[in-house]
């Protein structure tokens, strides 16, 4: 893998393992830096633990694709943002979300750069 998609690489998996560790210790701004509201009950339960699983997986999958030999792992978080991506887009087109461009466009550039590490590191 050339070293500075690797670098670019163990940013993003850093910077997503960040995130959800914050889902974990300071939930209520993780919540803001995504434009969510907290929520209350047992929403709140679900939203913290399934944001912080999300960004946990992703982080810690690109991190351990980064690894020598391990490059095939970073298919699967560059599948899980492609699907978040996708997933957005449906909320928008079928269920009256708002158009989360910045969102979409932060996981596919994320989803590209994960699957070329993985091409780059199995060559």
């Amino acid at each position: 893998m050339h070293p500075a998609l690797r670098i670019v690489t163990i940013l993003m998996g850093a910077g997503f393992t960040l995130q959800g560790v914050q889902w974990l210790v300071a939930p209520e701004r993780a919540a803001a830096g995504l434009g969510m509201p907290v929520l209350d009950g047992l929403a709140r339960s679900t939203q913290f633990g399934d944001f912080a699983a999300f960004f946990l997986t992703l982080g810690l999958s690109i991190l351990a694709g980064v690894r020598r030999g391990q490059a095939r792992v970073l298919y699967f978080p560059a599948g899980l943002l492609a699907a978040a991506a996708l997933c957005r887009g449906v909320a928008w087109a079928a269920h009256g979300a708002a158009f989360a461009a910045l969102f979409i466009s932060v996981e596919f550039v994320g989803c590209l750069v994960l699957a070329c590490a993985a091409w780059q590191g199995e060559r």
